[in-house]
């Protein structure tokens, strides 16, 4: 699955998941753009670790709920590299709380990092890709976005309504070479899943057939296929990596 040659742009590429994407996509030859919002040292973490492994990789500041901000660092890493063959949506906020209790402002934050920061990006690499005939578009989703999870309405919502986006983005862009996917990971083992309770994660380990927490790297390799030619068929799809939690 060799990315020679590709640039990718890694949405909330500092840490967890967006980090051991970064670091696979790298592996396989690709330069790495990796975003980040208020972390500077955990991107500059990043960069590190793909430089000392051998690979190719900046950061680039932006918040990806503002369209400004989208449009203005893509144009910049579209004049400095040339073109964008990879994007990974991967950044993602959590803001939870039972429905009744859930405020508006806990509703749209996570709707505009979640859902419209998708959109963002997936506008500002749209018109490059199409002209390039070729792109790889993969959307990091999630289990409960299918399965739903009470006091996560808002992220629920957000991430089922990524898999639409995933859906017609797909059916768009399929006739110039361009593939539109998602990724829906289950409990994986990040700052945020270091949060919880260990009542929680045994509560959440009996209801995975594996018993066990993915790790970071289960999900980019996952990430790493669907980016790679070999997926080149692929399109409008979403890979699951839960193990077992969700078979949908």
């Amino acid at each position: 699955m060799s990315l020679n040659g590709k640039i990718a742009v890694v949405t909330g590429g500092s840490r967890g998941i967006g980090r051991a994407v970064c670091l696979a996509l790298a592996a396989r030859g690709a330069r790495v753009a990796v975003n980040y919002v208020s972390r500077p040292d955990a991107a500059d973490e990043t960069v590190a670790a793909i430089a000392a492994a051998g690979g190719a990789a900046f950061t680039v500041q932006f918040d990806i709920g503002n369209a400004a901000q989208v449009e203005d660092a893509f144009k910049k890493i579209l004049a400095d590299c040339g073109r964008v063959d990879i994007l990974v949506n991967n950044a993602g906020i959590t803001r939870d709380n039972l429905l009744l209790k859930l405020k508006e402002s806990d509703w749209d934050q996570v709707m505009d990092t979640n859902l419209k920061g998708a959109f963002n990006c997936i506008k500002a690499v749209y018109r490059p890709m199409m002209k390039q005939r070729a792109g790889r578009i993969i959307n990091i989703t999630s289990v409960i976005g299918f399965a739903g999870n009470a006091g996560q309405a808002n992220y629920a919502a957000a991430k089922a309504g990524l898999m639409g986006l995933t859906k017609s983005a797909a059916k768009e862009l399929a006739s110039r070479g361009v593939t539109v996917n998602a990724v829906a990971p289950g409990y994986i083992v990040t700052d945020m899943t270091g949060e919880l309770s260990d009542e929680l994660k045994t509560k959440i380990l009996a209801e995975i057939p594996m018993g066990l927490l993915g790790e970071p790297d289960d999900v980019a390799g996952a990430v790493a296929y669907l980016a790679s030619d070999e997926a080149r068929y692929v399109t409008g799809q979403v890979l699951h990596v839960n193990g077992g939690m969700f078979m949908g």
